[in-house]
């Protein structure tokens, strides 16, 4: 167990990590950011800050030689360069970067622990888009293998022509049939040092412009008809993966049953609702598991509540969210209020 007063370092600079930060400040640990952004939201919450590129080895082995535990808000962090931190010292470990960072390699692991995402096939060549069109069937989606988050990185194809002219990048695609689904749900989960895991309730989301936009409790009956099996799935991964802290794995509730879309090894959007509307916050979860310390419950406060995110513009009124004697307003401390930009969220419980 870390003691009282013992440093965590994050890896990532934004919401997710400053969330963490304000979450493990409560338990008495110090938090220190890595980020190659010279201004970060998390830093302005933490006791450190490093800016230093993601290959700088040095750097990362001098902030590594500042923590006692190291977490990431991230998944898109270089595996190789984090070498350098001492074995045993980064939670969750390695091994969850690698799979979440490739869609083939994830949906191949899902598979092999008995999940069922969409059918799929790898597009490394411009010359073998056409033939998986062909082999998968349209509707589908293109997806750049790595890098891509919140409907980027993605091109809808409903006829053979809206393949043309697509470029395959160097890191290849993968193109998946499109699901037919009643509604998406997230089972976020937090795994201890033990292997002990507990489950959040899956709240039903709601995208637009391929950004999380809105979560709800409870979810359409078909999710808690499809909980049990999607909750099977996601504790198979997490102790393939031997996890460590928080984890989310979404879904589609389909007349077939729940079909796999994507996970993240970290906090995740559809989870910010556990602040207010949880007994145990994800945040305070996970600063808990790689601590080594008992885990919280993860029961919810109220039978319902919904969760908004504040995206672009719509996060500047403050004066009108806080006039909601319901809203539970958070704001992430960004200055530019780009369209599509997640600028903080609002929960209401009951």
């Amino acid at each position: 167990m870390l003691a009282s007063g013992a440093t965590i370092g994050i890896l990532g600079g934004g919401q997710l990590g400053r969330m963490l930060a304000m979450a493990a400040a409560q338990l008495g640990f110090r938090c220190h950011v890595y980020c190659p952004e010279d201004k970060s939201v998390a830093a302005q919450v933490c006791d450190g800050f490093t800016q230093g590129r993601w290959d700088d080895r040095d750097a990362l082995a001098q902030f590594a030689n500042v923590c006692d535990v190291i977490t990431y808000e991230f998944e898109n962090v270089p595996v190789e360069p984090l070498a350098v931190i001492p074995q045993g010292m980064l939670a969750p470990g390695t091994r969850a970067l690698e799979v979440a960072q490739d869609r083939v390699r994830e949906k191949r692991f899902v598979e092999d622990v008995g999940g069922h995402p969409a059918p799929f096939l790898s597009v490394d060549h411009d010359n073998e888009l056409a033939h998986a069109v062909d082999r998968i069937g349209r509707p589908g989606i293109l997806k750049t293998r790595r890098d891509g988050y919140d409907g980027k990185g993605q091109w809808s194809i409903a006829l053979a022509e809206d393949a043309q002219g697509i470029r395959i990048p160097a890191s290849g695609c993968v193109f998946e049939r499109m699901v037919r689904f009643e509604c998406e749900f997230s089972v976020i989960l937090v795994r201890g040092r033990d292997g002990e895991i507990r489950f959040w309730e899956s709240t039903r989301n709601r995208h637009a412009g391929g950004v999380l936009s809105h979560c709800e409790l409870p979810a359409p009956a078909i999710v808690s008809e499809q909980l049990e099996a999607a909750r099977t799935l996601a504790r198979k991964v997490a102790e393939a993966l031997d996890y460590i802290g928080v984890l989310t794995c979404e879904f589609f509730a389909t007349a077939d049953g729940p079909v796999f879309n994507e996970m993240a090894p970290r906090v995740h959007n559809s989870g910010h609702w556990t602040i207010e509307g949880a007994v145990t916050s994800q945040f305070e979860n996970h600063i808990r598991a790689i601590a080594g310390l008992p885990l919280g419950d993860t029961a919810c406060v109220a039978p319902k509540m919904v969760m908004d995110n504040l995206i672009g513009d719509d996060a500047l009124d403050l004066a009108r969210h806080l006039s909601d004697p319901a809203a539970h307003v958070h704001l992430y401390g960004k200055v530019e209020a780009r369209a599509g930009r997640k600028m903080g969220h609002i929960t209401r419980i009951g």
